[in-house]
């Protein structure tokens, strides 16, 4: 029987819109347990981390709120660590997406301990690689890539046991539509694989995905970090940062069913939904369906 922990993290401090601290409760509105129960699985859902509130200050040396930021991925990291040594599949409810941090360095050092490959699957508007010397905004909801791959502040790398949690080929990107200029430049450099709007356009998410996943295998440890505002606005609202053009509801079904299709998700990370700008938890209850749909939820038994 396979379990699920649940994690709360309920805070924007990473970010500059108020209100993504309210998508773990969100979530449990939408039935998250529930709809995972009824594919079958345990669930426990371990309550929410607590940490420090948002100062709301402004960015220091490049950085807003690090202080605050180190300190909810610290929790998020042995959140997910306890998780993963009890043999679960760690489901981290955000918050913004400054959280992955913790929560991809902790599953980084469970790999290395266990031997196994790590492949993330970022889903996301944006590509996050941003750092205090380029960023427009000082925000760290737009940094946690570069921190995982060992470009951010000190205080946020190494904590997988490595000066960097990823490597370059050990991370994919989906559905990025939006990218600071100087952040072109840095995907470039480090090079990156990112399947971009224009790619799914050209190619279909079907395409996409099989690109994506064609080594994934059962050696695999496969981690999901799905940012809510990869969804069009249009069908999921409830986000702070979203972009017009994205991935439709059965784009986004598809490229979900396709990842559980592997059975080899051990991870995920859905965050960024912001309750304060939605209309009626409708953005929460699509994500739940999509999460649903990552663990097997499928229209025929397949």
């Amino acid at each position: 029987m396979t379990t699920l922990s649940l994690i709360g993290a309920p805070t924007d401090v990473g970010a500059s819109v108020r209100g993504a601290g309210m998508g773990p409760d969100a979530l449990r509105v939408a039935g998250l347990a529930e709809t995972l129960q009824a594919q079958g699985l345990t669930v426990l859902d371990r309550g929410n981390l607590a940490g420090p509130p948002n100062p709301w200050a402004p960015p220091q040396a490049g950085l807003r709120h690090l202080t605050e930021v180190v300190a909810w991925n610290r929790a998020v990291f042995d959140a997910v660590t306890e998780a993963l040594n009890a043999g679960h599949i760690p489901l981290l409810m955000g918050g913004d997406h400054c959280l992955g941090v913790g929560s991809i360095s902790a599953v980084a050092r469970h790999c290395r301990a266990t031997g196994r490959k790590l492949r993330v699957l970022w889903l996301d508007a944006h590509a996050d690689v941003n750092t205090g010397a380029i960023s427009p905004s000082g925000n760290l909801h737009g940094m946690p890539v570069a921190c995982l791959l060992g470009h951010g502040p000190a205080p946020l790398s190494g904590w997988s046991g490595q000066p960097a949690a990823l490597t370059p080929d050990e991370i994919d990107f989906i559905g990025i539509r939006s990218v600071d200029a100087a952040e072109k430049q840095a995907i470039r450099e480090l090079g990156l694989q990112v399947f971009d709007m224009r790619h799914i356009d050209e190619h279909g998410m079907r395409y996409t995905l099989t690109e994506a996943l064609q080594d994934v295998d059962d050696s695999t440890h496969l981690h999901v970090s799905f940012d809510v505002d990869c969804l069009d606005p249009a069908d999921a609202p409830g986000v702070g940062t979203g972009v017009r053009g994205g991935p439709t509801y059965r784009e986004m079904q598809l490229c979900m069913e396709m990842i559980a299709d592997t059975g080899r998700l051990a991870s995920l990370d859905v965050v960024e939904i912001n309750p304060a700008l939605d209309v009626r938890n409708q953005t929460a209850e699509l994500a739940v369906e999509l999460i649903g749909s990552l663990f097997g939820m499928s229209t025929l038994a397949r």
